[in-house]
């Protein structure tokens, strides 16, 4: 049975807590138990699933092959899942991690409904006591903060929302209830990754669709289609020698990795070769075409006048077509969205799309939206509208660390944190899928069982030591933040304003926030720290 909240009552002490139940937070609780420590989830939602439990909007779905997009940790659990779509969605793979926690009995550990709300670390006894909104408090020496790379919606900021006499929905917070279009005058604000898996889906049903668009994005076909019994059967056949290949590969997926530049190419073999990745359906199909994509503008321009030319041939109307194609931003430097009959989709009489870099909401009215060339009337409205990325999920907690330093304070101008796992002045408080680490530049299936088996072997190396606390030095903090930005430097990514920089929130710092590296490097340089004593972090006990 998953525990629910109950009366205030004294701290309840455990050796860990782990806050979020997604796919990182079950799989750091699995770990922990199997360490035989004590071990606790905090989950706000009313169910485990994270990522996969709040973003239940039409048409979701990853994108990522699910074969690829699951748990590697156990050969048992990959030879009895059944997947039924080469991209699963959002309820199969909701389906997925309930199948997880029942075979492994981490329901039991699961508080749900219970938000943290505070975490303050007394280094006298070198514990951490968390706070949530049930009145609850917990104590444990570690914490571990699995609390999602895209879970803090972002607030659209459009005044009026409040007057609407209609129906508001976001993406990101979906009511679980079905929600039905049919006969409905539509609005879809934003056209990010969930906005294009929805926009689709809405439109088979409702009456009128109106896309509001700042910023177009590159959408590659996924080629979606139901997985076959004898191509599932061969795939696990050899899933040992693939899930090697994936921990060992720079990205979480396993392809042969280019060796030619993409001005190397004529025109005409560039264009097969564009033409072989696009009729893949690889998210990253494009990327893996050349091995300048994202290091230079020429090459990139190579790639993205490609994916303009599909957008002409797709879309009828001219003057759409113009305003879906990408001309701002290199490709890739912002996410590239794996889509279904997105574009085809405004080839519908009912469905309109509005410029909003030429014809700005100015607010939502009682009936609808007003851009600056008039009003929109509408009976519904879904915010596609993305998230507060990587930090907002942590900052969202009021985490106090040694001296009463907060966490917000400490990256009040941007993220710090050695190898994107503990920042310095926080002891014990670990991070999956944090800031500075490669996770969303990744298959973060594969990312998150990496980062959760090294603090797992960190604690227990601790424990094994008697060692109660470990702690970054300023020293290493500093220079693997020097590393993250030399590197991302390095790339396209960061003169490109998006969620990977902070910039799609109004007074984020504006920093890359991810370790653009590869997967491979990452593992070796966490390992190698590991391996050597735990270089960069001082450890000290209770005297």
């Amino acid at each position: 049975m998953v525990t629910t909240p109950g009366p205030p009552a004294a701290a309840d002490p455990v050796d860990a807590v782990v806050v979020g139940a997604g796919l990182s937070g079950l799989y750091q609780l699995h770990r922990l138990r199997r360490l035989g420590l004590s071990a606790l989830a905090l989950e706000a939602g009313d169910d485990i699933g994270g990522t996969w439990y709040w973003n239940r909007y039409p048409g979701a779905r990853c994108d990522i092959e699910s074969l690829s997009y699951s748990y590697s940790f156990s050969p048992e659990l990959d030879q009895e899942w059944e997947w039924s779509e080469r991209y699963a969605s959002q309820p199969e793979i909701l389906r997925y991690i309930h199948h997880v926690a029942d075979r492994f009995g981490l329901r039991g550990d699961v508080a749900l409904r219970t938000r943290v709300t505070r975490a303050g670390y007394d280094r006298d006894r070198h514990l951490w006591q968390l706070s949530t909104d049930t009145g609850r408090t917990v104590t444990a020496r570690f914490v571990i903060l699995a609390t999602g790379c895209m879970s803090v919606p972002k607030d659209p900021g459009i005044p009026g929302a409040d007057s609407f006499t209609g129906a508001i929905h976001h993406t990101a917070r979906w009511p679980r209830e079905h929600v039905s279009f049919a006969g409905k005058r539509v609005a879809v604000i934003g056209t990010g990754c969930s906005g294009v898996q929805a926009v689709p889906v809405i439109a088979d049903e409702a009456a009128s669709l109106t896309v509001f668009q700042r910023t177009p994005a590159y959408v590659l076909p996924a080629h979606n289609r139901p997985l076959e019994p004898v191509e599932t059967a061969r795939f696990k056949a050899r899933y040992p020698e693939f899930r090697r290949a994936q921990r060992l590969s720079r990205g979480g997926t396993v392809f042969e990795p280019p060796t030619r530049s993409a001005l190397e190419a004529d025109e005409t073999e560039r264009t097969a070769t564009y033409e072989a990745a696009w009729g893949t359906g690889f998210l990253n199909g494009l990327l893996r075409t050349y091995t300048d994509i994202l290091t230079d503008e020429k090459a990139n321009e190579t790639v993205a006048e490609f994916v303009r030319a599909k957008i002409r041939s797709i879309v009828t109307d001219p003057a759409t077509a113009e305003l879906l194609s990408p001309r701002t931003y290199p490709f890739a430097t912002k996410r590239p969205c794996l889509g279904t009959g997105y574009y085809a989709t405004y080839n519908r009489p009912h469905v309109t799309l509005v410029d909003l870099r030429t014809t700005p909401i100015e607010s939502i009215t009682p009936r609808g939206i007003r851009t600056s060339a008039g009003e929109h009337s509408l009976d519904m409205i879904v915010f596609a509208t993305g998230f507060d990325a990587l930090t907002g999920s942590q900052l969202a907690i009021d985490i106090v660390g040694k001296d009463g330093v907060t966490l917000r304070d400490r990256w009040a101008q941007g993220p710090r944190s050695y190898l994107g796992l503990v920042s310095a002045g926080f002891p014990n408080l670990f991070s999956v899928l944090g800031p500075l680490s490669p996770s969303v530049l990744t298959n973060i299936a594969v990312s998150l069982e990496q980062q959760v088996e090294w603090i797992t072997d960190c604690i227990a190396h601790l424990r094994r030591n008697g060692v109660t606390e470990i702690d970054a030095t300023p020293d290493a903090e500093a220079g693997w933040g020097e590393h993250v930005a030399e590197v991302a430097a390095r790339t396209l990514y960061p003169a490109v304003d998006s969620w990977y920089t902070g910039a799609n929130v109004p007074g984020k710092p504006r920093v890359f926030l991810a370790y653009a590296g590869g997967l491979d490097r990452y593992r070796e340089e966490c390992d190698a720290v590991a391996r050597n004593g735990y270089t960069g972090f001082t450890l000290s006990s209770l005297s």
